[in-house]
């Protein structure tokens, strides 16, 4: 279609051909200039900064990701990657990285169209992918990432962003949140190297504020200008700890590294970092004791 090839199975796919034609050849236009950026990149960089901060979580991981690839031009896979994420760039300006980037729309910035249930490249192709705010936008989350550990080479890395406490932010195609525990066992077969919030409970009360004037006034741009309004409740997320973060935040990360070992239920258990630390041992043995009683 146009500039991208497209490689879409559609008869498996929630996709349909002519919606992705549509929307390539208006991004066509875009890469022809006929079409004006969106409002966003239209405003001053400090009122950008306002409105949409760096994502310093992301910028972090992505550096370590970076660090942490092989010599030789390793190959990063960006999954959703119709434009460069919050907090990311720095994949596209190393030298040394090539990076692959597909989306359901072309851009300047993908190769080619595809849907992320079935992607296609040879297993074992990849050194590191990249899925940040995509996985809440596929029906089958666990297709995906198992597409993604298909993908990777042994020892490969990704690096995911997904949200937890979030309003409808894509129509018809926005499905699925994800509590910490959640995330972390979609990625079950592989080694976490780091995990946590990448907004908390201030930053979801801000989304919360937007959408509520949305509702009350009918008016988008009423939300939009009330979240501008109240830009500092981001701020109350740095007074709230991590465990407590994990029970009311905006978002989560994962970054891990791909194994053959699946994460067993009752490690997932164990797993949790929330404020309510000890319930389910608990539980566990008020059970115990029911069931060695007379």
């Amino acid at each position: 279609m146009g500039n991208w090839p497209l490689l879409v199975d559609f008869e498996c796919s929630v996709l349909r051909r002519d919606e992705l034609v549509l929307a390539t050849e208006r991004a066509g236009t875009v890469l022809r200039g006929e079409i004006p950026a969106p409002a966003i990149e239209r405003l001053p960089t400090a009122l950008r900064g306002l409105w949409r901060p760096l994502n310093r979580v992301a910028a972090r991981n992505l550096d370590r990701l970076l660090e942490s690839l092989p010599g030789r031009s390793p190959l990063l896979l960006v999954v959703g990657g119709g434009t460069i994420g919050n907090g990311v760039a720095s994949a596209y300006t190393d030298p040394r990285v090539q990076v692959v980037g597909f989306d359901i729309v072309g851009s300047p910035h993908t190769q080619f169209v595809a849907d992320a249930h079935q992607i296609p490249l040879a297993d074992r192709s990849a050194d590191a992918v990249l899925v940040q705010a995509v996985l809440e936008h596929v029906l089958d989350p666990s297709r995906v990432v198992a597409e993604i550990h298909r993908v990777l080479r042994d020892g490969g890395l990704v690096y995911a962003e997904t949200p937890f406490l979030q309003q409808v932010h894509a129509g018809a195609y926005d499905f699925l949140r994800f509590t910490a525990s959640g995330h972390r066992y979609l990625f079950r077969r592989f080694e976490e190297l780091d995990a946590g919030s990448v907004a908390g409970p201030g930053t979801q009360l801000l989304w919360s504020v937007d959408y509520l004037v949305r509702g009350l006034t009918r008016s988008t741009t009423a939300g939009r200008l009330a979240r501008a309004a109240f830009f500092w409740l981001r701020l109350l997320d740095t007074l709230v700890p991590p465990s407590h973060q994990a029970d009311n935040a905006s978002a989560f990360y994962f970054l891990g590294r791909k194994r053959d070992r699946v994460m067993s239920p009752e490690e997932i258990v164990e797993y949790y970092r929330g404020a309510q630390t000890g319930r389910p041992r608990q539980r566990r043995r008020r059970t115990s004791a029911r069931a060695g009683s007379p």
